[in-house]
Formats: structure tokens, sequence, C-alpha cells
């Protein structure tokens, strides 16, 4: 019986053992979990490599190595498993992300050698509710983007992302990636907004989704429109369709710093369940 420690590249064919590993914690491992129940574990489809962490033969841990570096249910042994193949392949992600104390780890390990960041965000709390706000009506005017409004759609989707990330989705390839992301969320009818005489006042998307969990992002309430409670009521339209129509509970996370964020998605019924830290190249 096989006793040493080992990382290498999951095959195709052990599909189960990795879906296994991301059921541990379904909330936290929703972005990869949604990624590989649609592309399986070829890294073509996927969009990137997915490397195990073996203890006598047995996958005990994941990492998801493509635009983002994700470690999952990594245990110290697998982090440091996954910084030494990480550094001999070289940085190719734009950014780390996952859980805070595991992301933390995997990040001194790499950071004298794909350091300095752009920016760590080393706390980001990580929310996430099963039932709808007793107290705040959904937004009546909170609907699903059509297929024919993607040019009124796109532009509040690159302001959240230059807000959120600091840099905009548009650079490199012009956008194209970008947008085709949101095409996608938009034909898949799990992109949400209000609008108002053509623009965009509230946004928000329901991204990642398995059966067990989905992921809200892209919250985004246009400047001059803040402070009156849309965030609020917009928030909970989305969240009824997400527990509704997606899955039985509904996360998101969001920057600690954010605190009137924090505040309107406590108002609504989340409640922290962990952290996630973010490294950003």
């Amino acid at each position: 019986m096989l006793t040493t420690s080992t990382t290498r590249v999951l095959e195709p064919h052990e599909l189960d053992a990795a879906l296994a590993v991301l059921d541990r914690d379904p909330i936290s491992n929703a972005f990869v979990a949604a990624r590989v129940q649609v592309a399986g574990l070829d890294p073509w489809r996927l969009g990137g490599e997915m490397w195990g962490w073996y203890t006598g033969g047995r996958l005990e841990s994941l990492c998801y190595a493509g635009a983002n570096l994700v470690p999952i249910c990594a245990t110290p042994e697998a982090v440091r498993g996954f910084a030494e193949r990480a550094l001999r392949a070289g940085r190719r992600c734009s950014s780390i992300v996952g859980p805070a104390d595991t992301t933390a780890e995997l990040w001194s390990l790499l950071e004298p050698s794909w350091g300095p960041a752009r920016e760590v965000r080393a706390h980001q709390p990580l929310m996430a509710t099963t039932s709808m706000p007793a107290d705040i009506a959904p937004d009546p005017h909170v609907r699903r983007v059509r297929k024919d409004e993607m040019d009124v759609i796109m532009p509040a989707c690159v302001a959240m992302f230059t807000e959120e990330v600091g840099v905009s989705p548009l650079a490199g390839d012009g956008g194209l990636l970008y947008q085709a992301r949101v095409a996608e969320l938009v034909g898949a009818g799990r992109s949400f907004a209000r609008v108002e005489n053509g623009r965009v006042v509230f946004k928000a998307e329901i991204g990642a989704a398995t059966r067990h969990a989905c992921q809200i992002q892209g919250v985004w309430v246009a400047p001059e429109f803040r402070g009156r409670g849309l965030s609020e009521t917009g928030m909970a339209a989305v969240l009824r369709h997400a527990l509704g129509e997606v899955a039985p509970v509904a996360s998101l996370y969001v920057n600690d710093f954010n605190t009137a964020a924090r505040a309107a998605y406590r108002r609504v019924g989340f409640q922290e369940v962990g952290a996630f830290m973010s490294v950003l190249f």
C-alpha cells in the first residue's frame, strides 16, 4: 500500500473523487464545483488544471489552477505540495482566492517568487442564507436581463468590475472574455437588474450554482442611487430567484472594508459562515 504523499493533475476518471472533496464544503467550494460539474476534469473544458494531493493513494485535497489559483479543502501538507507545483509551473493566474487560512498559507510560500501582489484582501467575509427576509419586500422592478439588453447591462458590469477589482475588464483582450461571461449569465437567466430610462440602477448575478448552493455576485448600485435601500430590496428580489429556482443556500463574499454592503446583506438575512482571501496580480 502506498504511504507516500504526492501531488499531480487529476485524470478525467477521477471526477467522482473530486466531487466528493468539493462536497465537503459546498458553500465555500461552489465556484469550483459548478465548473467541474459542467466541464468535468478535462483541462481544456475546465479552463485550467485540477491538482490533487494524495495520501496513501487517496485524494485528500484539491487546487484549481486556471485564471484563479484556488486551494480546496487543503491540509497544510497539501498547501506546501501545491505551492511547490505552482512555483515550478510559474505564475499563470490573475489571482489567488480561497478560504482565508489556507490562502494565506499558500501566499506566504509563493510571495517570495510571485510577489509583490497588486493588492491583498486578507479577510473577505463569506455570507450565506437559506431563507427570505421577513421584513424586506423584494423590489418588483428587479427582473431578468433580456438577451437583447447586452448594451444596457455591459456598462454597469464594467463599472462594477472596475470599482471592485481596481482594473478594467476591458484591458488586454478588449473585454471579449468578460463580455462572453456576462452574455453567458444573461443567456442562462441568471442576470438581474432594475432598469430606469434605459439605464441600470441596480444589478446582480447568480454566478456559480450547484444543487447544494449558489453564489450571488456582481452586486452594484449606480452611485447616484446609493443610500436609498435599493441594494436591500434588490438583493431580496435576486434572493427570491436564487432560493426558489437554483439552490437551497445562497452565498456571497464581500470585502471586510465595505461596511455598507455588509450591513445591507445582514439586513437581508445573510450571516457570516467563513472568510475568503484574495491576492490580486
